[in-house]
C-alpha cells in the first residue's frame, strides 16, 4: 500500500464531493479518474498530494513515498534557463557534483595538511560513486531526452524561463516531474497544453513509467492507452473498475444496469409494504404487522442511481450545399516579424473533408486556421473561396467573445434560425446546463461553462463549412461526447485543430500537416498518418546506455507487456470505431430519407404552395436533406472500403 483512504469525507459548504470513501493505491497501479466536472477529482489528487485536508477519515502514506503533483495550471519559472530549471529535479545529485567541484579545488590547495588532505580525499571517492551510481553523469542526455520530448527544441534551452507562455510553463513543470522519477505520480489534465506530438511521447513514456501514477484526464484515448484501472467519483463514493476507459464504459453501462433492477425490485417492495400499512393502519388484528412493515421501511437504505448522462441528437439547421472547391491557398507566405510561419502554402480543401490540422506548438496551425477561415490575410499568395461558402469559425478564445450581459438562454436563442428554438433547452442541456442554469448571466459562467455554451451556440448556426481551434479544451468526456457526435452528424466540410486524440481518430479522413513553413495534406485517419511518419516524427528517445532509474527505466516485461497490451486495444478501437461510424453513418442516411419522405409528403399535399415562403423553405430543405444523403452515401462506401481492407490485412 502506498496511499490508502479510509473513511474520507470532503465537502465545500453544503455540497459533498466524497462521503466515507475508502480506496489505495498499491505499488504499479495506473490510476485513471473519472466522473463530470465538479465531482472532486481535482481535490482527491490534492489530498493525496498532501496539498488539503479531509474533512474526516484518514489519508495515510507509506514511509518514503515520494509523490510529484502535476496541477492543472498555475505554476511559473524564472531566474532559469530552461535547461537549468529542468536540471533542479536533480537538486541533490547537482549539490554533490558541487561538492565535488569545491573538493576538486581544495585538494590542488598544497598548505593543507595531509591528514586534512587524505579525508578530503576519501570524502570526494564516497561523492563521486553516489554521483556515478546514481546517474549524475547522464543528467544532461535525460533533461535533453524530456525537453525534446515535451516539445522544446534545443535553440531553447539557454532562454529564461520567463519568456516562455502559460502552456510552455506547465511543459516545464511536467519535464521537472518526470525528471524527478517519484514513486507516486499524480497529474491533473496533463494532456491540456501538449500538442499532439508531444501527447503521443508522454503517452509512450508513462507506458514504460515503472512507479505508481493516478491521473485525470479528458483525453479518452490516453486513458485507454495508459491507466489500467478507472475510478469513478460519483455520488460521493469511489468505484473502481478494471481495464482502461473502454472497459469501464462498458461495465459502467453493465453496474447501473444491475442498479436499476435493484431500485426497481426495491421500489416495488417500498410500494407493496406502504400498500399494506395503509389498509391496514386501524385494524388491530393486524397491529404486529403493521409495525413490523414500519419498522421494515424504517432500515430500508433508499438505492441511489446516478443521473443519466445526457445524450443530444438534433438536426443541424438546413443550409445550401456548398461548392466542390470549398478553399484553396495558393502560394500563402506568412511572417510574424524575423519567423516565417509560411514560405509558400498551398491547400485545397474538399467538399466533405474532414481534415485535423496537425503539427508541434508554435508550427502555425492556428495561424493555418485563420488564415482558412478568412480571419487573417496572407502577407503574399491567395485564398480561393468556393461557391456557396456558408462558415463558422471557432477560435480559441471563442469563449472570452460571448456577450457578458446576455443570458445563456438568450445567448443561444440569438442569430439561431426560428426552427431551432424549440431545440435549445434540448442542447443545453447535453452541454450540463440544466433547470435555472439557463437564466444565469453569461458574466458569471466559469471558463468551463463559457466554452460549452460557447460550443452549443455554434452548433445551432446554419453552415457547409466549420473551422474549429480546439473546441474541446475545457469540455469534460461528457461534454466532448456530445460535441463528437454532433460533428459526426454534421453534413458539411470540418477543419479542426485539436489535441485529444479520441477526437481527431473519429472525425478526421485527411490530415493537414503543419511545420517547416508548409503545410501537406495526407488522406486517411491520423493513425494512418502517424504510422506513414513515425521515423520521421518520432522524438528523440534515450540511448539504452542512459535510460537509468531517474528516468525511462530498461524495457521491463511488464512495460513491454503493457505496451503490447495497449498496441491490441488501439487496433481493437480503430476497428471498433470503424464499425461505429458506419453504423452511425447507416442510421444518419435512414434519419434522413425518412425526413425526405415526411417533406415530400408535405409538398404532394394539395395546399402545400398557399403559403409561398413556407412552400419555399420546405423545398429548400428537402434539396438540402437530398444532398447530405448523396455525401452521407460517399462516405458510407469510402468507410465500408476501409473495413473491408482491415479485414483481408488482420
Amino acid at each position: 500500500m502506498m496511499v490508502q483512504l479510509s473513511a474520507v469525507r470532503k465537502a465545500f459548504g453544503a455540497r459533498v464531493l466524497i462521503d466515507a470513501a475508502t480506496w489505495q493505491v498499491q505499488p504499479g497501479d495506473r490510476v485513471g479518474f473519472c466522473g463530470p466536472n465538479g465531482t472532486g477529482k481535482t481535490t482527491i489528487l490534492r489530498m493525496m498530494a498532501g496539498l488539503d485536508e479531509p474533512d474526516a477519515g484518514v489519508i495515510t502514506r507509506s514511509s518514503g513515498l515520494t509523490v510529484g503533483y502535476l496541477p492543472q495550471e498555475g505554476l511559473t519559472f524564472s531566474g532559469r534557463t530552461l535547461f537549468k530549471e529542468a536540471s533542479e529535479a536533480f537538486d541533490v545529485l547537482l549539490a554533490v557534483q558541487r561538492e565535488m567541484r569545491d573538493l576538486e579545488a581544495r585538494l590542488g590547495n598544497t598548505a593543507i595538511p595531509e591528514t586534512e588532505h587524505d579525508q578530503m580525499l576519501e570524502r570526494y571517492s564516497d561523492a563521486q560513486e553516489i554521483f556515478r551510481d546514481r546517474g549524475g553523469y547522464d543528467i544532461e542526455s535525460k533533461v535533453t531526452a524530456v525537453l525534446q520530448g515535451l516539445g522544446f527544441k534545443r535553440g531553447q534551452f539557454n532562454h529564461p524561463c520567463e519568456t516562455f507562455s502559460g502552456g510552455w510553463q506547465m511543459r516545464i513543470a511536467l519535464a521537472k516531474l518526470l525528471l524527478r522519477d517519484p514513486r507516486l505520480l499524480l497529474l491533473d489534465e496533463p494532456t491540456n497544453h501538449l500538442d499532439l506530438e508531444a501527447r503521443n511521447w508522454l503517452e509512450d513514456y508513462l507506458l514504460s513509467y515503472s512507479h505508481a501514477l493516478v491521473l485525470v484526464s479528458h483525453d479518452r484515448f490516453f486513458l485507454d492507452a495508459v491507466a489500467t484501472s478507472i475510478v469513478e467519483i460519483g455520488l460521493r463514493k469511489l468505484t473502481t473498475y478494471q481495464g482502461g476507459y473502454s472497459a469501464y464504459l462498458i461495465e459502467r453501462e453493465a453496474r447501473l444496469e444491475r442498479l436499476r433492477e435493484q431500485k426497481r425490485r426495491q421500489d416495488e417492495d417500498v410500494a407493496r409494504m406502504r400498500t399494506f400499512i395503509d389498509r391496514f393502519r386501524y385494524q388491530a388484528t393486524k397491529a404486529a404487522q403493521v409495525q413490523s412493515r414500519v419498522k421494515l421501511l424504517d432500515k430500508i437504505i433508499p438505492i441511489e442511481i446516478p443521473p443519466e448522462r445526457k445524450r443530444v441528437h438534433f438536426l443541424f439547421p438546413g443550409c445550401a450545399r456548398s461548392g466542390r472547391a470549398v478553399i484553396e491557398l495558393k502560394d500563402v507566405r506568412k511572417i510574424y516579424g524575423d519567423l516565417t510561419v509560411f514560405d509558400s502554402a498551398n491547400v485545397l480543401i474538399e467538399r466533405g473533408d474532414r481534415v485535423a490540422l496537425v503539427g508541434p506548438n508554435g508550427a502555425g496551425k492556428s495561424t493555418l486556421m485563420r488564415i482558412l477561415a478568412g480571419v487573417e490575410i496572407p502577407d503574399s499568395g491567395e485564398r480561393v473561396k468556393g461557391t456557396n461558402l456558408v462558415a463558422q469559425y471557432f477560435a480559441q478564445d471563442e469563449a472570452a467573445r460571448l456577450d457578458n450581459t446576455l443570458t445563456v438562454y438568450d445567448t443561444l436563442a440569438a442569430g439561431s434560425p426560428v426552427h431551432m428554438i424549440p431545440a435549445i433547452r434540448n442542447i443545453l442541456g447535453g452541454f450540463l446546463f440544466s433547470g435555472d442554469d439557463i437564466y444565469k448571466r453569461v458574466a458569471v459562467l466559469s471558463g468551463g461553462e463559457r466554452t460549452r455554451l460557447a460550443v452549443a451556440r455554434m452548433l445551432l448556426r446554419p453552415s457547409n463549412t466549420l473551422f474549429l481551434d480546439e473546441p474541446t479544451n475545457h469540455l469534460d468526456i461528457d461534454s466532448t461526447n456530445v460535441l463528437l457526435d454532433a460533428l459526426v452528424d454534421y453534413g458539411g466540410t470540418l477543419i479542426f485543430v485539436s489535441h485529444d486524440r479520441y477526437f481527431v481518430d473519429r472525425l478526421s479522413s485527411k490530415v493537414l500537416e503543419i511545420g517547416s513553413g508548409n503545410a501537406e495534406l495526407y488522406p486517411g485517419t491520423y493513425e494512418e498518418f502517424r504510422l506513414r511518419n513515425v521515423e520521421r516524427t518520432q522524438p528523440p528517445v534515450l540511448p539504452a546506455s542512459t535510460k537509468t532509474r531517474a528516468l525511462s527505466k530498461p524495457a521491463t516485461s511488464a512495460a513491454s507487456h503493457r505496451r503490447n497490451q495497449a498496441d491490441v486495444r488501439r487496433q481493437e478501437r480503430q476497428k471498433q470505431a470503424l464499425k461505429t461510424r458506419i453504423s452511425e453513418l447507416e442510421q444518419r442516411i435512414g434519419d434522413r430519407e425518412v425526413s425526405v419522405q415526411q417533406l415530400e409528403a408535405e409538398i404532394a399535399s394539395p395546399d402545400f404552395y398557399s403559403d409561398a415562403a413556407t412552400a419555399q423553405d420546405t423545398i429548400s430543405r428537402h434539396q438540402t436533406l437530398m444532398w447530405e444523403v448523396g455525401d452521407l452515401m460517399n462516405q458510407w462506401e469510402t468507410l465500408q472500403n476501409q473495413a473491408s481492407e482491415q479485414t483481408e490485412t488482420s
